[in-house]
């Protein structure tokens, strides 16, 4: 009964937490949904202007870190789509067939063009519409182009100018839980390690790998911050700790991948009943440690020192019990311990040689 209900505090309290990092996207879209339509059905007096404002809930939720770029490849579908469906349709007319024709020929020439999906989607839906409206009808071509274009602009310029996230806490809500939650269960990996508990190591596994869809929401907010950062007059004040950061969320997603794995290793470990040397659980513990660590350092604007030195402890209670007998798989958590130490280090800002030489990685482990 308690498992239940603390399953039940946690998943509210997951839900809280991404409603609270993602309420700033539904304020956004609404925003430049209502702008986007005003705009089109007021100033250019377009009698259809849904489009507008689905080209900007598109252009705002569709790609949080990449604003600029979705418009231009919404645009660019858009263009390619009116080409391939108006030109074509004046020649062979309007129809079923006539249609199938023209959404592959318009996706075929957005792939030429190196298209992404983004753009092979827009090109295609376009040339539906323009495809199933009779010769007699509107012309749709201008008013749909218009449209995507007011609607991509006035989301970027909500995004950018009039309603922009606060980068730094964005980022803080994000990475914060998420850090926590990879932390915690490094924690219970060693809590695990040293009761010989493989069914604790499982769990600890488990959650990791349900944790993975939110950190990669977590690495596509940081781009988004970082793009606030950069194109934002509001908040370019702090470009170089956003740069600082999307620099760690690089190493860091390959100390997330090889961590996991180390936990994947220390469940065999345990289920094969090799030997754990105290300091084996110790280590794991720090490196979780040092995470949250360094995940404050950054967002205080200090120097990563205390997360150094305990990224740098870890991976010496790792040699210690490398060096009093491990097994197969211990040897292997070993290793990749020193792996995810060096990456880790490397988000604090060493140089690859240097994070390697204070990980041990040099030492062969």
């Amino acid at each position: 009964m308690n498992a239940v209900v603390d399953n039940a505090r946690r998943a509210v309290r997951e839900a809280y937490e991404r409603l609270r990092t993602y309420f700033i996207v539904a304020l956004q879209a609404g925003l430049a949904a209502g702008l986007s339509w005003s705009i089109a059905s007021n100033l250019l007096h377009n009698p259809q202007p849904l489009f507008a404002p689905a080209a900007a809930v598109g252009t705002i939720a569709a790609a949080i870190g990449n604003r600029v770029r979705r418009t231009a490849e919404l645009l660019a579908g858009v263009i390619l789509g009116v080409l391939a469906g108006d030109l074509i349709i004046e020649v062979i007319g309007a129809g079923p067939v006539q249609t199938g024709f023209v959404v592959a020929l318009a996706i075929s020439v957005a792939v030429l063009f190196r298209g992404s999906g983004a753009v092979m989607v827009q090109a295609g839906s376009t040339a539906v519409l323009l495809g199933t409206v009779s010769p007699e009808g509107p012309d749709l071509a201008v008013p749909r182009t218009a449209n995507a274009l007011v609607g991509g602009l006035t989301a970027v310029a909500v995004a950018l100018l009039i309603l922009p996230i606060n980068p730094v806490r964005v980022v803080h809500r994000a990475a914060g839980p998420t850090l926590d939650l990879f932390a915690h269960q490094l924690t219970v990996t060693a809590d695990a390690l040293r009761e010989g508990n493989a069914a604790g190591a499982q769990e600890a596994l488990d959650r990791l790998v349900a944790a993975e869809a939110e950190r990669r929401q977590t690495t596509e907010i940081v781009a988004a911050a970082q793009e606030v950062a950069v194109l934002s007059p509001w908040w370019r004040r702090r470009r170089e700790l956003l740069s600082r950061y999307e620099h760690a969320a690089d190493h860091l997603e390959l100390a997330f991948v090889n961590a996991r794995g180390m936990v994947r290793r220390s469940v065999s470990l345990l289920d094969a009943g090799e030997p754990v040397p105290p300091d084996l659980p110790r280590s794991v513990e720090h490196f979780g440690q040092a995470l949250r660590l360094l995940h404050r350092d950054f967002l205080a604007g200090r120097v990563p020192d205390i997360a150094r030195a305990r990224a740098v402890q870890a991976a010496g209670e790792a040699r210690r019990a490398y060096a009093e007998g491990l097994g197969f798989s211990g040897t292997i958590v070993v290793s990749q311990l020193g792996i995810v130490v060096s990456e880790t280090l490397q988000a604090s800002g060493l140089d690859m040689a240097e994070a390697n030489r204070q990980a041990g990685i040099t030492a062969g482990i």
